[in-house]
């Protein structure tokens, strides 16, 4: 039975969590010229039953949209024991064929009938065979014309001829139970679905690829590694002159594995921004450019641009996105001294966006002062900041050249002059150049729990082998850190797999 938790990150997943890619064999393809003239037969729509020993209802053809509706072509899912047969009810194809009798990979062109025989539309049926399918189960993906209306109909009549309407999930759900995926990586397929960006689509295909699973399991090799020792001294603790466990050797292990959680869990606060947009706050003294720069950032007149000293009151905040990142600028009242109280307020509200931020655009229109200097070093002290000279056209060329102020980007954003480089130092100063499909990075709350827990009995490990505790007390800590990762993809640990361990590593006897 699917553990509570793992239904409850499944149950978040859209139904269709999943765009097949269909790798057709030519030589299969089902499709013929020499079309034969199709005698049409009323259909017998009869419900299929299954029984406990064809896998029980979670193995129950189930069917469901799998594609969003208003497209000119919509597909239908069929997946689960029985799926060809119950598609194969409702379809005939164009040369006879039956699709019990096809090969997996294979595509068919034919016609959905209703229980009168009457043609819903002429529709390509996709044949995928267990275990080689999404799902890992027999399905069927019915391609029609995208009308909501056929859609509809469709699906009515596979449910007629045996198939139950999918839960949200359910596909992605059964291909993690059939052992096509992990739990990290089922995760990752609605973070693919979701990405809205180059660097957010990467990192979820990077984990749908397994890249964070492949590093959990390297983690959990290397605990293993230590569980079997500790495990096998103890079972020999009577023999005094067998040591297994190398306390220096295991100390060492356990901090590599520290190092390895830290670099992840560290990875989640860059992870985690990429998903809302990273924060860029924009400060300055009033009047010096700020929401329009917003405004040039965005391309839209998002914020009000005024003469007036304190036009802006309170923060402005929305998302661009520059080189498949997204960022998530927000434009903060002036700072200056005023008895005004709303503007005091927004003032508050600029400082405390500025400590939300990751990157802080400095906007001045005159050179700083070196107390102005020292303050902004001191108010973004852990962050990447970026002073940004604005209103290049009314200042000399020379006084504007690299070599004099090489920490400081000048631009016009009323003349929209030099806005491409700001933006290059912004995705610079992100530090995301090297995000690939290969990156590991941390985007789920849930992992970062598990693997901080982890990391704490990591630590204690770590502690105890300093104090010199017993083994059992710090086998204990490593069953716990095991688990702790399982829970991220779904796997168990069991008894079976220390003790296989020890005995591949070991001959004892000898």
């Amino acid at each position: 039975m699917l553990p509570a938790s793992v239904s409850y990150h499944l149950s978040s997943f859209i139904t269709a969590c999943h765009i097949p890619l269909l790798r057709m064999r030519l030589g299969q393809v089902s499709l013929s010229s020499h079309i034969q003239p199709m005698i049409r037969q009323p259909v017998t729509l009869q419900p299929t039953t299954f029984s406990p020993s064809q896998g029980g209802p979670g193995k129950a053809p189930i069917c469901a949209l799998a594609t969003q509706p208003g497209g000119a072509i919509g597909i239908v899912r069929v997946s689960g024991e029985g799926a060809l047969e119950v598609t194969d009810r409702i379809f005939r194809s164009k040369k006879g064929k039956h699709l019990t009798e096809a090969g997996g990979y294979t595509l068919h062109y034919g016609e959905i009938l209703d229980k009168d025989g009457e043609t819903i539309d002429d529709v390509l049926v996709s044949v995928f065979r267990t275990p080689h399918s999404y799902t890992g189960e027999d399905s069927t993906e019915i391609a029609c014309h995208g009308s909501a209306y056929i859609l509809n109909k469709v699906v009515q009549v596979l449910i007629k001829a045996g198939c139950r309407q999918a839960q949200p999930g359910e596909y992605t759900q059964r291909a993690y139970l059939n052992g096509k995926m992990d739990l990290s990586q089922a995760e990752a397929v609605a973070d693919l679905i979701a990405a809205s960006n180059r660097a957010s689509h990467q990192i979820a295909l990077s984990q749908l690829k397994g890249h964070f699973s492949s590093e959990l399991s390297q983690l959990r090799k290397q605990l293993l590694k230590m569980t079997s020792l500790l495990e096998l001294e103890l079972d020999f603790s009577d023999h005094e002159e067998l040591e297994f466990a190398d306390r220096s050797e295991l100390k060492v292990l356990a901090e590599k594995i520290h190092n390895r959680i830290i670099t992840l869990t560290e990875s989640f606060e860059t992870g985690n921004a990429l998903k809302r947009g990273i924060p860029v706050a924009i400060i300055g003294k009033t009047n010096v450019g700020k929401s329009t720069l917003l405004n040039c950032l965005l391309h839209e007149e998002k914020a009000i641009v005024s003469n007036i000293h304190g036009t802006t009151r309170d923060t402005i905040e929305d998302t661009t996105e520059i080189q498949g990142v997204t960022f998530r600028f927000i434009d903060t009242a002036g700072i200056r001294h005023t008895d005004d109280q709303i503007e005091q307020l927004g003032i508050r509200r600029a400082y405390a966006k500025l400590d939300e931020a990751s990157i802080v655009l400095w906007v001045v229109d005159r050179q700083p002062t070196t107390e102005e200097r020292m303050e902004m070093r001191h108010l973004t002290e852990e962050k990447k900041l970026i002073t940004v000279f604005n209103k290049m056209d009314t200042m000399p060329a020379a006084a504007r050249c690299p070599e004099v102020n090489p920490q400081v980007i000048y631009i016009s954003a009323k003349l929209k002059q030099n806005i491409t480089a700001l933006e290059t130092a912004i995705y610079e100063a992100a530090g995301l150049q090297t995000i690939n499909e290969n990156s590991v990075i941390i985007t789920s709350a849930r992992h970062y729990d598990a693997l901080s827990h982890a990391d704490e009995s990591i630590l204690r490990i770590i502690n105890a082998l300093n104090d010199g505790l017993s083994g059992d007390l710090i086998s204990e800590d490593l069953r716990i850190c095991l688990d702790q990762l399982a829970d991220i993809t779904g796997g168990q640990i069991t008894t079976h797999e220390v003790l296989g361990n020890i005995f591949k590593n070991f001959c004892i006897g000898k």
